[in-house]
C-alpha cells in the first residue's frame, strides 16, 4: 500500500501515525470522521473524541505537515451502529463497549470503503497494534504490543482479514513519550493534548440518563433479589447497575454486595458476595477468528473479558455452530454479558465474540 487515509481524532496518536507515514514515503491524506454532534467544553475535567476542536486540531496538524485533509460525515451511521447498539444492549441488561462497535461498524468499515471510493490504497490508525502476515497460513494477524499498557488489541478483535490487509498501525513498538516528543519536535497543536477517556457520547458518564434521552424510555424501579431469588430491595432502574458494582447502590447490609445479575425480563438487579462474581467458563457468539479459520478441537490459550484487565490460561473451544466457550484455568471475576471475550495465543489474537 502506498497511498494510505488516516483517520485522525484530533489527538496526539493518530496525528503521529500520519506523520510517520509520511516522512516513510507513503502519500497520505487526514480524515476525520463526525460522528455525532459533540462537546466543547474546555473546562471539562473529561477529554472525549468527536468535539468541534477535535476537527480543527486535526486540521491544523494536517496543514503543518502538509497533507490533505478530509471531514466525513457518519453521524448516521454512528447513530445507527454505535449509540443504539448501546442503547438497546444496556435495555435487554448488558454490559457494551460501543468502542467495538466503533471500531467495527465505522472506523474499519464506513472508513474503509470510503477510502477505497477515493482512491486510497488502505487505511491508517493510531492504534497500538501490530499487522503481520502469517508466511505458513497466508492469514493477516493482529498482534499485541509488547508495552501491555498501552494494547488495544481487544477493541480490534473484530477485525476481518480484508480490513487487516488494507489497514497500517504506524506505532507499533513505541512509546507515548516518543510519540509525545515527536510531535513537540514538528510543532503539532496537539503534542500535549490529554488522552480521550469517557465515552465520547457519554462525557459525564450517566450511561442511563443518556439512554432515557437518546431512546425516549424511562426504566423504572424494581427489585432487588438475593442468590436464592429473595427480594431484599429496591433499586432505581435497571439501566443504571453494572455487574460487579459495589458503590452507588443505595441500600447497604452491612457487608460489600456486588450487581451479580440483572433480568430484563423481570426487571430485577441480584446481589451477591464478591464470589458470586467468580465464573470458571464463558460462552461467546458473533464470534470472529483471526489467526485461524476454526476452532476444530479444544486449544490452550489465553483470554480476558475486559479491556482493563490481564488475560489469563484458559482452553477455547466451539459450542455447536456459532458460539465458542473458554474454561478459564481459576474462576474470572464479573464477566459480563455484552462485553468480549478475546482470546490470545502469545501475543496473537486468535479471535472474539460477545459474551452470552
Amino acid at each position: 500500500m502506498k497511498k494510505i487515509l488516516v483517520g485522525m481524532s484530533g489527538g496526539v496518536d493518530s496525528s503521529a501515525a500520519a506523520l510517520l507515514l509520511k516522512d516513510q514515503g507513503y502519500d497520505v491524506s487526514g480524515c476525520t470522521l463526525k460522528l455525532f454532534d459533540g462537546y466543547d467544553d474546555e473546562n471539562s475535567l473529561t477529554r472525549t473524541c468527536c468535539s468541534l476542536s477535535d476537527v480543527e486540531d486535526a486540521k491544523a496538524v494536517c496543514r503543518k505537515i502538509d497533507i490533505e485533509h478530509y471531514v466525513f460525515n457518519f453521524k448516521e451511521d454512528f447513530r445507527r451502529e454505535v449509540m443504539d447498539r448501546f442503547s438497546d444492549s444496556y435495555i435487554r441488561a448488558e454490559t457494551p463497549n460501543p468502542c467495538i462497535y466503533c471500531n467495527r461498524y465505522i472506523k474499519f468499515d464506513k472508513m474503509l470503503r470510503r477510502a477505497h471510493e477515493l482512491g486510497f490504497d488502505g487505511i491508517a490508525t493510531g492504534h497500538y497494534a501490530k499487522i503481520e502476515r502469517d508466511e505458513n497460513s497466508g492469514r493477516m494477524l493482529l498482534i499485541r504490543p509488547a508495552d501491555r499498557k498501552k494494547d488495544q488489541t481487544y477493541v480490534l478483535y473484530s477485525m476481518t482479514q480484508f480490513q487487516l490487509e488494507h489497514t497500517v498501525f504506524p506505532l507499533f513498538g513505541m512509546e507515548k513519550s516518543e510519540i509525545r516528543a515527536l510531535a513537540e519536535e514538528n510543532g503539532l497543536v496537539n503534542a500535549r493534548k490529554p488522552d480521550s477517556q469517557d465515552i465520547c457520547f457519554v462525557p459525564d458518564g450517566d450511561y442511563a440518563g443518556f439512554i432515557e434521552k437518546h431512546t425516549g424510555r424511562t426504566f423504572p424501579e424494581g427489585d432487588f433479589i438475593d442468590t436464592d431469588g429473595n427480594v431484599i430491595g429496591r433499586h432505581g432502574g435497571i439501566c443504571k447497575y453494572t455487574i460487579g458494582q459495589r458503590k452507588g447502590l443505595g441500600v447497604t447490609f452491612g457487608k460489600p454486595v456486588f450487581v451479580c445479575d440483572k433480568n430484563s425480563e423481570n426487571n430485577t438487579v441480584t446481589l451477591g458476595d464478591s464470589e458470586s462474581l467468580m465464573k470458571i467458563s464463558v460462552t461467546a457468539e458473533d464470534v470472529n477468528l483471526i489467526s485461524v479459520q476454526d476452532i476444530s478441537e479444544p486449544m490452550r490459550i489465553t483470554a480476558k473479558t475486559r479491556y482493563n484487565m490481564k488475560d489469563f490460561a484458559g482452553t477455547l473451544e466451539r459450542v455447536g455452530d456459532s458460539r465458542i466457550k473458554v474454561t478459564f484455568d481459576v474462576p474470572q471475576r464479573a464477566p459480563a454479558k455484552g462485553q468480549a471475550l478475546v482470546i490470545y495465543d502469545g501475543d496473537v489474537v486468535v479471535g472474539g465474540g460477545t459474551i452470552v
